[in-house]
């Protein structure tokens, strides 16, 4: 296996399918693959329709806080790997934002570790979202939910 933790973000079109195939083909036997692909929506929270969702960065922050999730997975459920793509810039309605994986002996460790990520990338990556519609634009914060998802894996 090339890097055991993989973590990039882009401002690419991200193919989840290449990022799959790329994951599987660098295992090493394990029996469990858990990926998640998320999606950039065509409605607002107020039901505008999104011209296009914007994900700003830092380009040191960003890339560590996503590394460092990523490894925080790894090590918290004994994963034998996990890869994070994140996309950045301008992302249409409909196009894959991020793609997440993980790799384990069992399925269960891979389905929790790519839950992990998903719930501290949505709250703890450094990231600033913009939807663009028609009626103007609005900067997208975690809501109450996404905290709450993030803090059920408080220790």
């Amino acid at each position: 296996m090339a890097d055991a933790v993989e973590a990039r973000i882009t401002d690419d079109a991200l193919d989840p399918r290449a990022e799959f195939d790329a994951f599987l083909a660098a295992l090493g036997g394990e029996g469990g693959v858990a990926t998640f692909t998320g999606l950039a929506r065509p409605s607002s929270i107020r039901g505008a329709a999104v011209e296009r969702l914007f994900l700003d960065h830092h380009p040191v922050l960003t890339e560590q806080s996503v590394r460092q999730i990523a490894a925080d997975a790894r090590q918290r459920f004994g994963v034998s790997a996990v890869r994070v793509v994140h996309r950045i810039g301008e992302v249409g309605s409909g196009d894959a934002i991020v793609f997440v994986a993980a790799a384990s002996a069992h399925r269960r460790a891979a389905f929790e570790a790519a839950d992990y990520m998903m719930d501290r990338l949505k709250t703890q990556a450094v990231f600033w979202k913009r939807e663009d519609t028609a009626i103007g634009s609005n900067w997208i914060e975690p809501t109450e939910a996404d905290h709450a998802d993030t803090q059920r894996w408080s220790d």
